[in-house]
């Protein structure tokens, strides 16, 4: 099973002589936002950061995905923070898709690199710097922390993809599986991240519809993505942002593997309460 590269935005600005035809699209079931979005000028930075930027690809929407945010984050040498969350009801999760940081968790040094994962509890005491000489890049999930009776906050840890066996899906001859970064039987986490990868030829063959929300990043790869009632191309750099119920389904286009980073929320009641 392919454990290979991340595709990293580097920004820029498209020249004046650019057909401004493209793929991005946005509906009250989905949206899809291409590589090319994430342009310099769509970018913004945050208090208490320095040497950095982003692009905020999720955000709660009401009416919409209203569970989580996530950023891709680029930071220069040097660049860090010692203060990087605001919200201490937040818990988050950081994969570095390019890069070496320094991640300091609860007075634990950890060195992330490329494929490393790591989940961070909500009211942690962290801390992130890049003390390389070239340029970082990771995405950073955020959601609160749902408590549950008789559930624990669940532990830090990191983990790198490289270093998890992935599980294949019944009865796919190895074409689809899944990198799991939280144990699925842990009712403490209320959140999964994973990478899900297809071989050639691999299908979601039937069209998955459910309640939990979706932020679909393609590390690697292309294929023709169902949502909701639209077949729509994907490739390397494309960001899907699916609300809950809306149908998807893929057929992965070669010639190498189609791999991408997924949220979804897990594991707790539905609220009954605005």
């Amino acid at each position: 099973m392919s454990q290979g590269s991340y595709f990293t935005p580097k920004g820029g600005h498209p020249g004046q002589d650019q057909l401004l035809t493209g793929r991005a699209v946005f509906t009250d079931a989905y949206a899809v936002l291409p590589q090319g979005t994430m342009m310099d000028i769509t970018t913004s930075c945050l208090p208490g950061w320095h040497g950095m930027r982003m692009w905020v690809i999720a955000r709660p929407l009401t009416g919409f995905a209203e569970t989580f945010s996530q950023y891709i984050v680029e930071l220069q040498p040097g660049g860090g923070s010692d203060t990087p969350e605001s919200d201490a009801a937040a818990q988050g999760g950081i994969f570095d898709t390019e890069g070496t940081l320094e991640l300091s968790l609860d007075g634990t040094t950890h060195v992330l690199t490329s494929g490393s994962f790591a989940y961070l509890p909500a009211g942690s005491n962290w801390a992130l710097h890049n003390t390389s000489e070239a340029t970082a890049s990771f995405h950073w999930i955020r959601k609160r922390w749902q408590a549950a009776p008789g559930v624990a906050k669940p532990q830090a840890f990191v983990r790198n993809e490289r270093d998890i066996s992935p599980n294949v899906m019944p009865d796919t001859e190895g074409r689809w599986a899944t990198t799991r970064f939280m144990d699925p039987d842990d009712m403490s986490h209320d959140m999964h991240v994973t990478i899900v990868t297809f071989l050639p030829g691999g299908v979601i063959p039937f069209a998955e519809t459910h309640v939990m929300e979706h932020g679909l990043y393609v590390l690697e790869g292309k294929a023709v993505y169902r949502l909701n009632q639209d077949w729509v191309e994907v490739e390397a750099g494309d960001f899907m942002w699916l609300r809950a119920f809306c149908p998807q389904a893929c057929y992965a286009g070669g010639p190498g593997p189609f791999r991408y980073l997924l949220y979804k929320d897990v594991n707790r009641h539905m609220p009954l309460t605005l």
